[in-house]
């Protein structure tokens, strides 16, 4: 496997981007009701896109992670599960993660019926994403 080195600091930039993403989440969109997103079309929109930001930049750093590791992953929903797993997330908090993947692309491809479904399953479990951001930070740190 060819060496893989990614832009020294890149991985600190992606967490603070998702940090400050994950921040607007929970001032301006996370109390939003269902009411308040079908109501109105531009809340959905910010809601959507501010969540598929989290989740795409959340993939792309596991995926970094991983691939430093000399770890492969199939697919998105593989790549989180093994970060997860190098940082000690029990098996259950990694399914729930990967399936955060399934998330992101049903926001990213604008799937209708899906997308509230999508924003709630990221509230659900962005502790355990804050959670694994934190870990990872602090090997950074080292």
């Amino acid at each position: 496997m060819p060496e893989f080195t990614y832009a020294k600091g890149r991985i600190v930039e992606t967490l603070n981007f998702i940090l400050e993403e994950i921040k607007e989440f929970e001032t301006d969109y996370e109390n939003k009701t269902w009411l308040d997103y079908q109501m109105d079309k531009k809340l959905q929109k910010l809601i959507d896109r501010t969540v598929e930001n989290i989740l795409t930049a959340f993939i792309e750093l596991c995926g970094t992670i991983i691939t430093q590791e000399g770890i492969l992953a199939e697919n998105y929903a593989e790549a989180v599960k093994k970060c997860s797993k190098i940082f000690d997330f029990d098996e259950k908090d990694q399914d729930a993660l990967s399936k955060l993947a399934i998330q992101r692309n049903r926001l990213a491809h604008r799937y209708m019926d899906f997308r509230w479904q999508a924003v709630n399953a990221f509230k659900e479990q962005k502790q355990s994403v804050l959670k694994l951001l934190g870990k990872i930070l602090l090997r950074e740190e080292r």
